[in-house]
């Protein structure tokens, strides 16, 4: 096998195409319970490995903490055990996040993503304490989401280390960005399990050791990104790496005139997926962006 697997730490050895799915509204930018559990059919429909709902892109902070659980359930319901589903519990306060844990236990997700608490600084002892917390109030395992970009708090390699002594941790789903820092945490965490956390960088994670990758671009382009996962798999490097080239302009189409999120929505419009809106204060892509996002991908062949 040309990737590298899971860690040995993680009993769903998640690996390939975890799209972070969206959360559906209808015009009201009421929750779409039923198109949000649509997407995650979707995307699983066209070769997703496992799904990631509440992630950036469900929107997770715009979302009340019942919405929150409704969201998880109706996406566990609909997948039922096809592939894994590892829900978004993240807040915070450690006390909300073990309340969503232990939600997502109940209602029968396989495991959690437990973004590192935002807003307020987090140092080395209170990131301890946060997931010794969560992983004392269940017993799903925990995947460690690390986005300092958003959240203001980056783990230092020293943290992870005494992070992945906490039993139930069995991943990182890094989108830093930071290449160096995520070579090293997987040079030294062969038990961990490794998911590149951004689409510039699918391949790259891929080389360096990541078993796989939550891809927004997967959310609107499932098949692009698992045949870029299947030829890396296959040992195809050079179709793999012509394939990313493929998700750079993707990512830059989806980029266009504003939040990634918005060309997500806007995107899956164009193949016949309506997600709704976003929720405000984020918004859909004005008509002119819409249409050079259109053109943009249409151009790459992808419509």
């Amino acid at each position: 096998m040309a990737h590298h697997d899971p860690g040995s730490k993680d009993p769903l050895s998640i690996h390939g195409v975890v799209p972070p799915t969206v959360t559906a509204f209808h015009d009201d930018e009421s929750v779409d319970y039923e198109t949000t559990a649509a997407h995650a059919r979707f995307v699983v429909e066209r070769g997703a490995h496992a799904v990631f709902p509440l992630g950036t892109n469900g929107e997770f902070p715009l979302l009340t903490g019942e919405e929150r659980k409704r969201v998880t359930e109706a996406v566990v319901e609909e997948i039922n055990g096809d592939v894994p589903v590892i829900a978004g519990v993240g807040a915070p306060s450690t006390r909300e996040t073990v309340d969503h844990a232990r939600h997502a236990e109940s209602v029968g997700a396989d495991g959690i993503v437990v973004v590192t608490p935002y807003y307020f600084p987090l140092d080395h002892e209170a990131a301890l304490r946060h997931y010794r917390g969560v992983a004392r109030a269940t017993d799903l395992p925990i995947y460690i989401y690390h986005i300092p970009s958003k959240t203001g708090n980056r783990l230092s390699r020293s943290t992870l280390a005494a992070l992945a002594d906490i039993d139930a941790i069995a991943g990182v789903k890094d989108s830093s960005k930071d290449v160096p820092w995520l070579a090293q945490s997987i040079d030294s965490h062969p038990e961990l399990t490794f998911l590149a956390g951004s689409d510039s960088l699918l391949f790259t994670g891929l080389e360096i050791g990541c078993s796989g990758m939550v891809s927004a671009v997967a959310n609107v382009f499932p098949e692009l990104v698992v045949d870029l996962y299947e030829a890396y798999d296959a040992g195809d490097e050079d179709r793999a790496r012509e394939r990313q080239g493929e998700v750079y302009a993707v990512r830059d189409a989806l980029k266009g005139g504003g939040a990634y999120m918005s060309g997500v929505k806007t995107a899956l419009r164009l193949r016949d997926f309506d997600a709704g809106p976003l929720r405000t204060p984020l918004r859909l892509k004005d008509d002119d962006d819409a249409a050079q996002l259109a053109a943009d991908l249409e151009a790459l062949g992808l419509l």
